[in-house]
């Protein structure tokens, strides 16, 4: 099936959006507009073919890069003229080095890579955390042999709120809005009514809370998405996912994108004005339930309960309003004592396990998790936390639940192997 057929057809909900998970990558390549060509990628890359030469908005990632650009240049072999990162994040800034050795060969005008200031200072943040990034990135995608890279093509030109560009007669118009990074540029073409929303929009509910990541901006978000519908798309490129074709479309998915984050951000504020904690919150705050039944906004790889904890740590820090949580015991120490009461950590896993098949996962979970901590080398603990999480894991839907829960599983499957 084509892309845009299969853009069609999940947008009305005729495929289940598992037909394809907006991370997913067929490699193909769709030509929206005459000139206008997006692949589907891991992370999207789209062009535009100018007189003077491509502009590209995103140029995929590490693992992905060569092979979106062998598709791209299978549809036009112009050169590359200027490159647009939406963000730093490393799906998404790789490949220029293609196109750049391309120009030397041929004796083209090098590339010009354009992306908002704030993107220098995430990369100097990859090289000081890479070790952690890779870590948590395993965790999240599964991947065990992730390696966290520490080498980034700098921009050769930084913006700070908006910049209008001309490249062989087309105007290009990026402008910055912080959402799911600080250092994020959407991208406008008013002659095409194009717009490149790079993550911004990702066929899911938006990853505004991701547990393992920095800081993400919900209220921001939604201002952006206000700002995107003003100007009356009629096209719609995203950083993962399908393209969205149709002016009507285009409006409502954005229009309902802000409104899901202004719900969140209205009810948790409301309540910590009230002066809750953040326990009570989170199990307070509900999405509204007709905007995640909509294809384009599945919680299917962040969830609202994340977004909360993110607009807590934006607005309230990082004391969530329980006095024993300020200078906490070890969680080892912690986990003891309660096993002692409960005599002991096999029986912990035990009552874990019993919870469990009556149906209550999550206080399963915590059971399981202190019975680990405070027997961390009993192998029959393991295996009820293995159980445990690998059944949690298998009921979620989200990528990042998934991700963790299943990492979880794996370390104490590796325990009771007698693995290190």
């Amino acid at each position: 099936m084509e892309l845009l057929e299969l853009a069609d057809h999940l947008y009305t909900g005729e495929l289940p959006i598992e037909a394809h998970h907006p991370f997913a990558s067929s490699g193909q390549l769709a030509e929206v507009q005459p000139g206008l060509a997006f692949v589907d990628a891991f992370a999207n890359s789209a062009a535009v073919d100018t007189p003077a030469g491509l502009v590209v908005v995103d140029t995929s990632g590490v693992f992905h890069a060569k092979s979106v650009h062998e598709t791209m240049r299978r549809w036009s072999s112009s050169p590359l003229h200027t490159a647009v990162f939406t963000h730093g994040h490393i799906d998404h800034v790789f490949g220029v080095d293609l196109y750049e050795e391309e120009a030397r060969a041929n004796g083209w005008r090098a590339p010009r890579v354009v992306a908002h200031a704030a993107i220098a200072e995430r990369f100097e943040r990859y090289r000081f955390t890479a070790g952690y990034n890779a870590v948590i990135n395993q965790r999240q995608f599964k991947a065990p042999g992730l390696r966290w890279p520490t080498e980034y093509r700098i921009p050769d030109e930084t913006y700070r709120d908006a910049l209008s560009i001309e490249v062989g007669g087309e105007t290009f118009e990026l402008a910055h809005d912080r959402g799911e990074t600080d250092d994020a540029t959407w991208v406008w073409s008013p002659a095409r009514r194009a717009l490149f929303a790079g993550d911004m929009f990702i066929w899911a509910s938006p990853n505004c809370g991701n547990p393992q990541k920095v800081q993400r901006y919900a209220r921001d978000w939604a201002a952006a998405f206000r700002k995107m519908v003003a100007l009356e798309p009629e096209v719609l490129l995203p950083g993962h996912g399908l393209p969205i074709v149709g002016a009507d479309r285009v409006q409502r998915a954005l229009t309902e994108g802000a409104d899901l984050l202004e719900s969140l951000v209205e009810q948790t504020l409301a309540l910590m004005n009230e002066g809750a904690r953040l326990d009570d919150i989170v199990h307070a705050v509900r999405a509204p339930a007709h905007l995640l039944e909509r294809p384009y906004l599945h919680a299917i790889y962040d969830e609202p309960e994340f977004v909360v904890r993110n607009i807590w740590r934006l607005y309230g820090g990082w004391y969530d309003g329980d006095p024993s949580h300020l200078k906490p015991a070890a969680a080892a120490d912690l986990a003891r004592e309660l096993a002692d009461l409960a005599g002991g950590a096999s029986r912990l896993a035990a009552r874990a396990l019993e919870v469990a098949a009556e149906g209550d996962l999550p206080l399963a979970g915590h059971l399981a998790e202190l019975a680990a901590q405070a027997a961390p080398d009993d192998r029959g603990v393991h295996a009820a936390r293995a159980e445990i999480f690998g059944a949690r894991a298998r009921e979620e839907a989200s990528t990042m639940s998934k991700g963790i829960f299943s990492w979880a599983e794996q370390e104490s499957r590796m325990k009771t192997e007698g693995a290190t």
